[in-house]
């Protein structure tokens, strides 16, 4: 493919692979490199895997300390840091939402937390202010509760896929074109540390369920405290309310089966897997009844 067009990826996670493995032996001789990321916050950054993709392609590899040769476009995918474009190279992000829906970080988690019955990923050019700049391409699938964020990701990939051969193909034929971004719909999706991983059982059960959905793997899981002691909540379901006189939300109600079930601020939450985080053992059946779950 005889072509002045080079292209540079910057990749991270499941859909950093998807992304490269989209390109294929018609196309893969515009990848002049890819930068590889690596997040030590998830139980899998897929880094080994997309290098060990690019090596079977011979794309060459740099790690996000290293300066990459210059490229005439880049492609951004879950990447985390600021990429420097100089004022000849196109810059493109792909971001986890419906832009201008969900700016920021996270987005995919805030959505399924929220219960939106639509995710999806965008494609736009870099701006100065982030998730700003005009948007190229989306692409949106619908949704049904429960579903955790692995399957939720599973969705999405095929996504990045058809969206990065179109993007290519649009760029080879000079036909790319972008829309500003309607500021009036646009929302944001804050930063989120390990303090936000802790469940507020002051909340509605659903609301707790999709909560415990979307922050597991490849993320932490949702946290909860057991008598000073960290415990990981990996699946619940949430079931319908009692009557309550005395109603304290973290307080075990019933056991069933030997799961524990919650009392929350409305509706109760049964406790199907949790483990305790030292030892990474499950906790169930609990020692004891009168258990407290503390936010």
């Amino acid at each position: 493919m005889k072509t002045n067009i080079t292209l540079g990826l910057y990749l991270m996670s499941a859909k950093g692979l998807a992304t490269l493995s989209s390109f294929d032996d018609k196309n893969r001789e515009l990848v002049a490199y890819i930068v590889v990321g690596k997040d030590n916050n998830v139980t899998n950054d897929y880094s080994e895997e997309i290098i060990k993709l690019a090596t079977q392609l011979q794309i060459p590899i740099f790690e996000r300390s290293q300066t990459p040769p210059p490229a005439s476009h880049l492609i951004a995918v879950s990447w985390r840091w600021l990429i420097r474009a100089s004022e000849k190279q196109q810059l493109i992000v792909f971001h986890d939402s419906i832009l201008p829906r969900y700016r920021g970080f996270a987005p995919l988690v805030s959505a399924l937390i929220n219960g939106d019955d639509q995710i999806g990923v965008t494609a736009l050019l870099a701006s100065d202010e982030y998730d700003k700049g005009p948007i190229i391409d989306q692409q949106i699938i619908k949704i049904e509760y429960p579903i955790t964020i692995s399957r939720a990701i599973d969705y999405l990939l095929p996504c990045y896929k058809s969206l990065t051969k179109k993007i290519i193909y649009n760029i080879i034929q000079k036909r790319m074109t972008a829309s500003p971004q309607n500021e009036d719909n646009a929302t944001y999706s804050l930063w989120r540390d390990d303090d936000d991983y802790y469940i507020d059982w002051n909340t509605d059960a659903k609301y707790i369920q999709r909560f415990v959905d979307a922050v597991g793997t490849p993320y932490k899981g949702a946290a909860t405290i057991i008598d000073d002691e960290i415990y990981r909540i990996e699946k619940c379901e949430a079931l319908s309310d009692v009557r309550i006189e005395n109603r304290q939300p973290g307080k075990v109600i019933f056991v069933e089966n030997g799961y524990p079930i919650v009392v929350c601020r409305t509706g109760l939450l049964k406790i199907i897997a949790i483990s305790k985080e030292s030892s990474g053992t499950s906790a169930l059946p609990l020692p004891k009844f009168r258990v407290r779950f503390i936010s």
